[in-house]
Formats: structure tokens, sequence, C-alpha cells
């Protein structure tokens, strides 16, 4: 069997945060700027605290089977989840979204990249 890669989003707001915590999040927001935003398997935290309370985690991870995918999305729920109370952060609204690589459809560039290897 092939490997499927996974990428699992899960969406959030934070909730009641206390002026130390907003304080806090807003000292480390360069770290977790939208345009440094990525897929890893520890899973990457985005946030924009100034405009609005939302978070976005972004997960990598892989399976041998379509319906690992549920197992995936669970997982970096989980994982989300246990980031956030562990730097004592209250939420609501966790959402995931999860994405099967191997069902993606291809791109322009993609498609022509296959035209040139096929040439």
């Amino acid at each position: 069997m092939t490997s499927r890669t996974f990428r699992i989003t899960v969406r959030g707001t934070f909730a009641d945060l206390g002026a130390d915590q907003r304080a806090a999040l807003l000292a480390d927001a360069a770290a977790h700027d939208i345009l440094e935003a990525t897929y890893t398997r520890e899973g990457h935290l985005t946030y924009d605290i100034a405009a609005r309370p939302a978070f976005t985690f972004r997960f990598e991870d892989s399976g041998e089977d379509e319906a690992d995918i549920l197992l995936a999305a669970e997982r970096a729920e989980q994982s989300a989840q246990a980031w956030l109370e562990q730097h004592g952060y209250a939420y609501k609204n966790l959402k995931s979204q999860a994405e099967d690589l191997s069902q993606a459809a291809l791109g322009k560039r993609q498609k022509q990249q296959i035209r040139k290897t096929q040439a």
C-alpha cells in the first residue's frame, strides 16, 4: 500500500482572554504570522489577535487507507486542544477540515510539469 498525506486544518477562537494572555499572544505574534503558515507534523499555529480572536492550527499526517483521514483529523483536534489547555487558553468553536493530498486536483503548473516529463 502507498502512504497518503493528509493536511488537517483546525480552526477556533480564543475565549475569555485576560489582559495577560492577550499581551502574551501579541508579544509572540510574529512567530505565528499567517504569512509563515505551514503544515507540520507537530502543528503550526497562526493567529492575528490584534484583528480578531481566531486561530488556526495546521497539521500534516499520513495513513495507508482513506479511512485513516478521520483518525488523523481526530489526532489533530486533540493536539490543538492539548496545546491550548497546556497554555491556559480557553477556546470555542473548534472545527477541523482534512484533505487527502492524493485526491487533490492538480494545479496548472503541476499539469504543465507532467506534460514536460511525458514529452
